[in-house]
């Protein structure tokens, strides 16, 4: 069985590594740096570490001037508090001056859990990627959270970064290549017969947590003859357009799967790149179906949600009907 870890908890620890390696860096807080793990930074750099206090509009425009005076700064807060609360000071001081800020937003999705519908920030990716130049990662595991946490901190201008409270399994190796703006090939699912070249049957492109779920829904699926594309769709915008025409062109069919509103979220991103392209398909769009959160145990959520791998097989077996 995979080891899980959390990537609020991998977020955490790579931002104290990157301490080290990049002294321009500062880190901000809303008062919850114990979740939101920050807290490892501030215990290693305690002189680069602002608490704004329950005060997310302050933190988001003190990141803003640490910005502008030459600093890359990193803020974080719960994602309802980010994407929903500071919305307009994010829109206004860091994307419209394209300020070199990474608002690292904790606890998104339904998989926050018992907190129920007032925490679980569903429209944060929706709301991020209208901000014209804003960068929006959502990674998968631990390992990805790391390595794309460092290209976001290296990359020059505003980025926002999803990070889940769950833990979550491990299926990336340290040493895997990734790319902001191009996504992870998984399975391709792709045969050889008779020495022609036999597309897989449907691509599955999943973001955050949804990839894991992604992976498992493509092992159901072979073992019912149904070969499934998997990609990591980590970074929303800019989105891998390539990749999605490729999927569009070679399987003829997409699920896309992702922890949060299918209005305006990966869904909505992944459509507008096949409606665009030479090679429009049928796009089937697994997340939630524009409702808000309610409390209960991530597992039983994700259920209720219909955010499941047995969710994705019924998705793509009625993609192929």
């Amino acid at each position: 069985m995979a080891e899980k870890i959390a990537t609020r908890q991998a977020y955490g620890e790579e931002l104290a590594a990157l301490g080290a390696k990049e002294p321009n860096l500062v880190v901000l807080d809303a008062d919850l740096s114990g979740s939101t793990m920050t807290k490892l930074f501030k215990a290693a750099y305690p002189e680069r570490f602002f608490n704004a206090g329950i005060a997310e509009q302050d933190m988001v425009a003190m990141a803003a001037g640490l910005a502008a005076s030459g600093k890359t700064a990193v803020c974080s807060t719960f994602a309802m508090f980010a994407a929903g609360r500071a919305f307009e000071i994010i829109r206004n001081s860091i994307g419209y001056p394209h300020l070199n800020v990474k608002i690292c937003a904790t606890h998104a999705g339904v998989t926050v859990g018992e907190d129920g519908a007032s925490h679980q920030c569903i429209e944060d990716l929706a709301l991020m990627r209208t901000i014209p130049g804003m960068t929006v990662i959502n990674p998968a595991d631990a390992v990805s959270s790391k390595l794309l946490l460092g290209e976001a901190v290296r990359m020059n201008g505003p980025a926002y970064l999803r990070f889940g409270r769950a833990a979550v399994p491990v299926f990336y190796k340290p040493n895997a290549k990734l790319v902001i703006g191009k996504a992870g090939v998984l399975r391709k699912g792709d045969t050889v017969e008779n020495g022609v070249k036999k597309y897989a049957d449907v691509t599955i492109i999943a973001t955050g947590i949804e990839v894991a779920e992604a992976l498992e829904a493509a092992d159901l699926l072979a073992k019912r003859k149904i070969r499934a594309r998997v990609l990591d769709m980590h970074t929303i915008k800019p989105i891998d357009e390539k990749a999605i025409v490729k999927a569009a062109k070679e399987t003829g069919r997409i699920v896309t799967a992702e922890e949060g509103t299918v209005v305006g979220g990966l869904g909505s991103a992944v459509s507008e790149v096949v409606t665009r392209s030479k090679y429009p398909c049928r796009v089937a769009m697994v997340g939630v179906q524009d409702r808000f959160g309610q409390s209960g145990k991530p597992a039983e959520l994700m259920a209720e949600y219909g955010l499941t791998a047995a969710d994705i097989v019924r998705a793509v077996k009625e993609l192929l009907k």
